[in-house]
């Protein structure tokens, strides 16, 4: 079994930043992706940002400039330094890694940005 467990969101103002994490633990090997989606009531899960075990980074189009993903492989962390917030950045922020067949989700953090 594996858990992540995801930390750091919140509410923000407009043009604030947040940093999320979140650290896989259990059975683990070798993660080959981990990043980080968003969902919002009634929307599909859209991608955030991406990072392979070889630091290849995929952006969703809507965040590129304004976040920054970072991991750590030995740690098994990935990190989401968001900046320049928008409203339109409302949304539940998922963690997710794989390898192979497997495919593993955190259990989401709520990132609000509101005046």
């Amino acid at each position: 079994q594996v858990q992540l467990v995801e930390s750091g969101g919140g509410l923000v103002q407009p043009g604030g930043s947040l940093r999320l994490s979140c650290t896989a633990s259990g059975r683990i090997f070798s993660i080959n992706v981990m990043g980080w989606y968003r969902q919002v009531p009634g929307k599909q899960r859209e991608l955030v940002a991406l990072i392979s075990s070889g630091d290849i980074i995929n952006y969703g189009d809507s965040v590129k400039g304004r976040f920054i993903i970072s991991r750590d492989n030995a740690k098994n962390t990935v990190d989401l330094q968001m900046n320049s917030l928008k409203p339109e950045d409302t949304a539940v922020y998922y963690c997710n890694c794989r390898w192979g067949v497997n495919n593993y989700w955190g259990q989401g953090t709520q990132v609000t940005v509101s005046s």
